[in-house]
Protein backbone atom coordinates (compact mmCIF):
# COMPACT_ATOMS: atom_id res chain seq x y z
CA UNK A 1 0.00 0.00 0.00
CA UNK A 2 1.35 3.58 -1.07
CA UNK A 3 1.24 6.21 1.42
CA UNK A 4 -1.45 8.05 -0.66
CA UNK A 5 -3.70 5.12 -0.77
CA UNK A 6 -3.19 4.71 3.16
CA UNK A 7 -4.09 8.06 3.69
CA UNK A 8 -7.48 7.01 1.47
CA UNK A 9 -7.76 4.49 3.55
CA UNK A 10 -7.74 6.39 6.97
CA UNK A 11 -9.54 8.99 5.92
CA UNK A 12 -12.50 7.45 4.02
CA UNK A 13 -12.39 4.11 5.97
CA UNK A 14 -11.96 1.06 3.43
CA UNK A 15 -10.92 -2.34 4.73
CA UNK A 16 -7.38 -2.83 4.63
CA UNK A 17 -7.95 -5.80 2.48
CA UNK A 18 -10.08 -3.37 0.05
CA UNK A 19 -7.48 -0.43 -0.60
CA UNK A 20 -8.43 1.62 -3.22
CA UNK A 21 -6.71 1.57 -6.67
CA UNK A 22 -3.90 3.77 -7.87
CA UNK A 23 -6.50 6.42 -9.41
CA UNK A 24 -8.34 6.81 -5.68
CA UNK A 25 -11.73 6.21 -7.22
CA UNK A 26 -12.19 2.74 -7.19
CA UNK A 27 -11.95 -0.23 -4.79
CA UNK A 28 -10.95 -3.72 -5.67
CA UNK A 29 -10.84 -7.04 -4.01
CA UNK A 30 -12.68 -7.63 -0.46
CA UNK A 31 -14.44 -4.54 -1.39
CA UNK A 32 -15.91 -5.19 -4.70
CA UNK A 33 -15.91 -9.29 -3.70
CA UNK A 34 -18.60 -8.40 -1.03
CA UNK A 35 -20.80 -6.28 -3.57
CA UNK A 36 -21.03 -8.97 -6.09
CA UNK A 37 -21.88 -12.01 -3.80
CA UNK A 38 -24.57 -10.03 -2.48
CA UNK A 39 -25.67 -9.23 -5.71
CA UNK A 40 -25.65 -12.49 -7.21
CA UNK A 41 -27.62 -13.55 -4.35
CA UNK A 42 -30.02 -10.86 -4.56
CA UNK A 43 -30.76 -11.89 -8.29
CA UNK A 44 -31.39 -15.60 -7.53
CA UNK A 45 -34.02 -14.30 -5.16
CA UNK A 46 -35.18 -12.30 -8.72
CA UNK A 47 -34.89 -15.78 -10.19
CA UNK A 48 -37.35 -17.57 -7.86
CA UNK A 49 -39.73 -15.14 -8.39
CA UNK A 50 -39.65 -15.37 -12.35
CA UNK A 51 -38.95 -11.66 -12.60
CA UNK A 52 -37.51 -8.99 -15.64
CA UNK A 53 -34.08 -8.21 -16.22
CA UNK A 54 -35.25 -4.79 -13.98
CA UNK A 55 -36.20 -7.06 -11.40
CA UNK A 56 -32.84 -8.96 -11.30
CA UNK A 57 -31.26 -5.77 -11.23
CA UNK A 58 -33.26 -4.30 -8.77
CA UNK A 59 -32.80 -6.94 -6.25
CA UNK A 60 -29.24 -7.24 -7.04
CA UNK A 61 -28.67 -3.42 -6.63
CA UNK A 62 -30.53 -3.75 -3.05
CA UNK A 63 -28.58 -6.74 -1.39
CA UNK A 64 -25.35 -5.58 -2.97
CA UNK A 65 -25.37 -2.01 -1.50
CA UNK A 66 -27.96 -2.22 1.48
CA UNK A 67 -26.00 -3.16 4.28
CA UNK A 68 -23.45 -1.19 3.48
CA UNK A 69 -25.69 1.77 2.66
CA UNK A 70 -26.87 1.58 6.41
CA UNK A 71 -23.42 1.10 7.65
CA UNK A 72 -21.97 4.39 6.28
CA UNK A 73 -25.46 5.79 7.52
CA UNK A 74 -25.21 4.76 10.97
CA UNK A 75 -21.32 6.12 10.89
CA UNK A 76 -21.60 9.50 9.49
CA UNK A 77 -19.68 8.60 6.20
CA UNK A 78 -20.38 11.27 3.75
CA UNK A 79 -21.08 10.58 0.63
CA UNK A 80 -22.06 6.57 1.20
CA UNK A 81 -19.60 4.33 -0.30
CA UNK A 82 -21.01 4.00 -4.13
CA UNK A 83 -22.52 7.45 -4.25
CA UNK A 84 -18.84 8.38 -5.84
CA UNK A 85 -18.20 5.54 -7.07
CA UNK A 86 -21.42 4.66 -9.81
CA UNK A 87 -18.69 1.51 -10.91
CA UNK A 88 -20.10 -0.64 -8.42
CA UNK A 89 -23.91 0.18 -8.98
CA UNK A 90 -22.64 -1.70 -12.97
CA UNK A 91 -21.42 -4.34 -11.27
CA UNK A 92 -24.35 -5.30 -9.40
CA UNK A 93 -26.17 -4.84 -12.79
CA UNK A 94 -23.32 -7.05 -14.61
CA UNK A 95 -23.74 -9.79 -12.06
CA UNK A 96 -27.83 -9.53 -12.24
CA UNK A 97 -27.34 -9.89 -16.28
CA UNK A 98 -25.33 -13.12 -15.33
CA UNK A 99 -28.11 -14.82 -13.22
CA UNK A 100 -30.31 -13.73 -15.66
CA UNK A 101 -28.99 -15.95 -18.53
CA UNK A 102 -27.19 -18.55 -16.23
CA UNK A 103 -30.14 -19.40 -13.48
CA UNK A 104 -31.87 -21.97 -15.48
CA UNK A 105 -28.99 -24.20 -15.46
CA UNK A 106 -28.89 -24.25 -11.58
CA UNK A 107 -30.54 -27.67 -10.73
CA UNK A 108 -30.98 -26.08 -7.12
CA UNK A 109 -31.55 -22.37 -7.01
CA UNK A 110 -32.37 -22.62 -3.24
CA UNK A 111 -29.35 -24.72 -2.21
CA UNK A 112 -27.26 -22.10 -4.62
CA UNK A 113 -28.65 -19.27 -2.78
CA UNK A 114 -28.18 -20.38 0.24
CA UNK A 115 -24.16 -21.23 -0.33
CA UNK A 116 -23.59 -18.19 -1.99
CA UNK A 117 -25.38 -16.29 0.57
CA UNK A 118 -23.15 -18.07 3.11
CA UNK A 119 -20.11 -17.06 0.97
CA UNK A 120 -21.35 -13.64 1.20
CA UNK A 121 -21.81 -13.09 4.53
CA UNK A 122 -18.36 -14.29 5.27
CA UNK A 123 -17.44 -11.53 2.71
CA UNK A 124 -19.51 -8.51 3.94
CA UNK A 125 -18.84 -9.21 7.99
CA UNK A 126 -15.17 -8.60 7.30
CA UNK A 127 -15.66 -5.59 5.17
CA UNK A 128 -18.28 -3.74 7.75
CA UNK A 129 -15.13 -4.59 10.79
CA UNK A 130 -12.61 -3.42 9.08
CA UNK A 131 -14.43 0.11 8.10
CA UNK A 132 -15.72 0.44 11.66
CA UNK A 133 -12.05 -0.43 12.82
CA UNK A 134 -10.97 2.44 10.17
CA UNK A 135 -13.24 4.74 11.62
CA UNK A 136 -11.49 4.27 15.14
CA UNK A 137 -15.16 3.38 16.68
CA UNK A 138 -15.46 1.67 20.00
CA UNK A 139 -15.09 -2.14 19.65
CA UNK A 140 -19.08 -2.84 20.70
CA UNK A 141 -19.91 -1.06 17.35
CA UNK A 142 -17.25 -2.21 15.74
CA UNK A 143 -19.39 -5.90 16.29
CA UNK A 144 -22.47 -4.42 15.43
CA UNK A 145 -21.01 -2.66 11.89
CA UNK A 146 -19.96 -6.05 11.23
CA UNK A 147 -23.05 -7.99 11.75
CA UNK A 148 -24.89 -4.81 10.63
CA UNK A 149 -22.84 -5.07 7.27
CA UNK A 150 -23.54 -8.97 6.57
CA UNK A 151 -27.14 -8.79 7.13
CA UNK A 152 -29.04 -6.15 6.11
CA UNK A 153 -28.63 -6.66 2.46
CA UNK A 154 -30.26 -10.06 2.88
CA UNK A 155 -32.63 -9.24 5.11
CA UNK A 156 -34.09 -5.98 2.81
CA UNK A 157 -34.15 -8.73 -0.31
CA UNK A 158 -36.00 -11.63 1.44
CA UNK A 159 -38.54 -8.78 2.99
CA UNK A 160 -39.59 -6.93 -0.17
CA UNK A 161 -39.79 -10.93 -2.21
CA UNK A 162 -41.94 -11.90 0.36
CA UNK A 163 -39.20 -14.68 1.52
CA UNK A 164 -38.93 -15.46 4.97
CA UNK A 165 -35.67 -13.89 5.73
CA UNK A 166 -32.67 -16.28 6.05
CA UNK A 167 -31.96 -13.91 9.73
CA UNK A 168 -35.18 -15.43 11.07
CA UNK A 169 -35.58 -19.18 10.38
CA UNK A 170 -35.82 -20.68 13.81
CA UNK A 171 -32.82 -22.16 15.27
CA UNK A 172 -30.25 -20.99 11.45
CA UNK A 173 -26.81 -19.91 12.90
CA UNK A 174 -26.84 -16.69 10.99
CA UNK A 175 -26.90 -13.42 12.59
CA UNK A 176 -24.97 -15.62 14.91
CA UNK A 177 -22.04 -16.62 12.55
CA UNK A 178 -21.96 -12.72 11.75
CA UNK A 179 -21.88 -12.10 15.49
CA UNK A 180 -19.51 -14.85 16.17
CA UNK A 181 -17.01 -13.81 13.38
CA UNK A 182 -17.27 -10.33 13.88
CA UNK A 183 -16.56 -10.95 17.97
CA UNK A 184 -13.70 -13.02 16.61
CA UNK A 185 -11.96 -9.76 14.89
CA UNK A 186 -12.06 -7.24 18.07
CA UNK A 187 -10.73 -10.48 20.21
CA UNK A 188 -7.72 -11.23 17.37
CA UNK A 189 -7.09 -7.34 17.09
CA UNK A 190 -7.28 -7.39 21.35
CA UNK A 191 -4.42 -10.08 21.20
CA UNK A 192 -2.37 -8.45 19.07
CA UNK A 193 -2.98 -10.08 15.81
CA UNK A 194 -2.64 -7.55 12.87
CA UNK A 195 -5.82 -6.56 11.12
CA UNK A 196 -5.76 -8.34 7.81
CA UNK A 197 -5.30 -11.49 9.88
CA UNK A 198 -8.25 -10.57 12.18
CA UNK A 199 -10.52 -9.86 9.31
CA UNK A 200 -9.35 -13.17 7.80
CA UNK A 201 -10.40 -14.70 11.25
CA UNK A 202 -13.48 -12.65 11.15
CA UNK A 203 -14.74 -14.66 7.80
CA UNK A 204 -13.34 -18.06 9.19
CA UNK A 205 -15.22 -18.05 11.61
CA UNK A 206 -18.71 -16.78 9.74
CA UNK A 207 -18.02 -19.38 6.93
CA UNK A 208 -17.60 -22.17 9.52
CA UNK A 209 -20.35 -21.49 11.46
CA UNK A 210 -23.09 -21.09 8.53
CA UNK A 211 -21.73 -23.74 6.83
CA UNK A 212 -22.05 -25.86 9.98
CA UNK A 213 -25.23 -24.89 10.29
CA UNK A 214 -26.35 -26.14 6.94
CA UNK A 215 -25.15 -29.34 6.76
CA UNK A 216 -24.78 -30.62 10.01
CA UNK A 217 -27.66 -29.13 11.99
CA UNK A 218 -25.99 -26.65 14.08
CA UNK A 219 -28.43 -25.01 16.20
CA UNK A 220 -28.60 -23.11 19.10
CA UNK A 221 -31.66 -23.62 21.73
CA UNK A 222 -34.85 -21.72 20.87
CA UNK A 223 -37.46 -20.28 23.30
CA UNK A 224 -39.99 -23.06 24.14
CA UNK A 225 -43.24 -21.07 25.58
CA UNK A 226 -44.77 -22.88 28.54
CA UNK A 227 -48.32 -22.72 29.93
CA UNK A 228 -48.80 -19.55 32.19
CA UNK A 229 -48.98 -20.54 36.26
Amino acid sequence: MTAEEYTTYKTQGYPMSATVGKDGAEPNDTYVQQLVADALTGALVASRGQLDLVGFIFFATLTGIGGGTLRDLVLGRDPVFWVDRPVLLVLTAAAACVVFLTAHLLESRYRALLWLDACALAVAVPAGVGVALAMGVSPVVVVVMGVMTGSFGGLMRDVISNEVPLILKQGELYVTAAFGGALAAVILMGFGCGRGWALIGCGAVVLILRAGSMTCGWRLPVYKARPPR
